[in-house]
């Protein structure tokens, strides 16, 4: 239960700055929008996998399991109104360099402190490393797909 609420706040966390830099994104440079919307959706499947699995294991409740995941996930269509909000007046190219670098490192941080530490002790390490890889693999190839 610890674990699924950690990654449903984590995820929360990460979504927040994501749907800001995803709505910048889209009122920056239109062309662009597409293909970061369409990383985002597939990336936030394994997240919300990842809040859902430790909740229903702990607590037997697909309801919970669902509420969490949905409470993780919104989180992104509220930063990207908040963000529209309040950052409107400073929209810069420094600006946007933060919001991105911001996105990335909270994730890679939840990744490597609390998500990899906890598949060692469960005993799939390994593959979650190779996920890791996989999963940047796949984001890089997608974002030179659609460029």
């Amino acid at each position: 239960m610890r674990m699924g609420i950690f990654t449903a706040l984590a995820i929360g966390i990460h979504n927040f700055p994501e749907g800001m830099a995803t709505f910048v994104s889209a009122l920056q440079e239109p062309g662009v929008a597409l293909p970061i919307v369409a990383a985002i959706a597939l990336h936030n499947i394994p997240e919300g996998i990842a809040v859902s699995v430790p909740i229903y294991q702990a607590t037997g409740s697909r309801r919970k399991a669902f509420f969490y995941s949905l409470s993780s996930g919104l989180a992104e269509p509220v930063g990207a109104l908040l963000g529209w909000l309040v950052l409107r007046p400073f929209f810069n190219d420094g600006v946007f360099g933060v919001l991105f670098a911001a996105v990335g490192g909270i994730m890679v941080f939840i990744s490597f402190d609390e998500l990899l530490p906890a598949a060692r002790e469960y005993g799939e390490h390994h593959l979650s490393i190779y996920g890791l890889i996989a999963g940047m693999a796949v984001m890089a190839v997608s974002l030179l797909l659609f460029l």
